[in-house]
């Protein structure tokens, strides 16, 4: 992930997770979501089946702020932010967020919050999940 040109966090195998934080959230769901995003059996064991989580599979997490995910699109042709948190909130709650996978043992790498960041990704295998937490 780069800001500027310069890369501001990166990792090898494991997880991208985008993250947008909503008005309504809470630091109990930032909570629920680094408890989910650690837990989650995604990767495969010896015998090709989704049975290992991020450090089972001795991968990491990279952290991206993306308010973007707050967009509704329901009405017209220009996404509405109006169920964003403001920015002082989202970044308290993403920084509960990769706190609580710290703490949980998952080698963690954030962006810039409020940067305009080039997110590069290799998706391995078509797999794309959506949590609501």
């Amino acid at each position: 992930m780069c800001v500027d040109g310069a890369v501001v966090g990166e990792i090898g195998r494991g997880l991208v997770a985008l993250v947008g934080v909503e008005t309504a959230d809470e630091p109990a769901q930032a909570r629920m979501t680094a408890q989910k995003i650690r837990f989650l059996r995604v990767f495969e064991d010896a015998e090709g089946k989704m049975n290992l989580d991020v450090v089972q599979a001795a991968g990491a997490v990279l952290l991206v702020s993306q308010f973007t995910l707050a967009a509704d699109v329901a009405r017209g042709r220009r996404p509405s932010f109006s169920v964003a948190a403001p920015p002082q909130r989202a970044r308290e709650l993403i920084a509960v967020v990769a706190h609580e996978l710290a703490e949980l043992g998952v080698p963690i790498a954030q962006g810039r919050f409020g940067a305009s960041m080039e997110v590069e990704l290799v998706n391995d295998g078509p797999v794309t999940f959506v949590l609501d937490c």
